[in-house]
């Protein structure tokens, strides 16, 4: 398209540089290009748009919009149905959680109640198996209520029960079953069973590695001195005295606020006089 605009005329004797300073110059990023072009009788000015590009741009986003809603319109009914689905699938869970999930987990941890106390009293056979009068035992807890937290623990229970009944082999079935994911004081209780374990079982490497892993994980002045020195009495068995006499000394130096600090001593002179 072609506009032509008249500016005002330029005084006799005048170029047609000094005419295109009357002109308004239109920076780069516009498609309008200044045309000029004059004589000595009529100065005119032409100003080309190139209309024909913005059209173009106009077109292919009407075009491009049509194209969506034809998308949307074809697919309505799978992204209907995909909708759908997601509620039923949130509603489902909400629902599950709600009227199974919910009560198993309750109905799990009431049971656990009395093998505790079995448990805490020493009674490991009566914790482990149950009692004939209403606690079905860790065992069946661990079983029928497996996708439970209390059916979870209950692995623990029943791991360290045989450990104290002197069935390493069996404990280490149940304890290897326990998910150790959460609180890192029984995850260390956990994992210092297991080391009993293997020494019992005569596997003084892997007593050693678990006792170190327990210790790691407790990471108190309570907890790691104990399994500590459980690794050193391990290694002054197998008479690996300098690597007992420096986990002796680490207990010295980094668990100064622990029981076992005041004894510690004699454990380092045991080691170096054995060496």
């Amino acid at each position: 398209m072609l506009y032509i605009v008249p500016l005002k005329r330029p005084k006799a004797g005048a170029s047609i540089k000094k005419a295109r300073k009357n002109f308004t110059v239109l920076n780069e990023k516009t498609n309008f290009v200044p045309l000029i072009t004059g004589n000595k009788e009529n100065k005119v000015y032409h100003i080309t748009e190139m209309a024909n590009q913005a059209n173009n741009n106009t077109f292919n986003a009407n075009d491009a919009l049509n194209r969506s809603e034809a998308f949307l319109i074809k697919q309505k009914n799978k992204i209907i149905i995909a909708i759908a689905a997601i509620i039923v699938i949130i509603a489902g869970v909400l629902l599950y959680n709600r009227f199974v999930s919910q009560p198993r987990e309750e109905k799990a941890a009431t049971l656990m109640t009395k093998g505790q106390e079995y448990f805490a009293g020493g009674d490991f056979q009566k914790a482990i198996n149950g009692d004939g009068a209403g606690f079905p035992g860790f065992l069946s807890i661990a079983k029928q209520y497996s996708s439970t937290k209390s059916g979870n623990l209950a692995n623990l229970y029943v791991g360290i029960s045989f450990a104290h009944m002197d069935k390493p082999q069996d404990a280490l079935k149940y304890l290897e079953e326990y998910d150790t994911a959460g609180d890192a004081m029984i995850e260390a209780e956990a994992i210092g069973a297991m080391g009993d374990c293997y020494a019992a079982l005569n596997q003084p490497d892997k007593a050693v590695e678990y006792f170190k892993k327990a210790a790691a994980t407790a990471d108190n002045n309570s907890l790691s001195p104990v399994f500590l020195v459980k690794a050193g009495e391990v290694l002054e068995a197998q008479k690996k005295y300098d690597e007992a006499i420096s986990i002796y000394q680490q207990v010295k130096d980094e668990y100064v606020q622990s029981a076992i600090q005041q004894e510690i001593d004699k454990y380092i002179e045991r080691a170096t006089v054995s060496k």
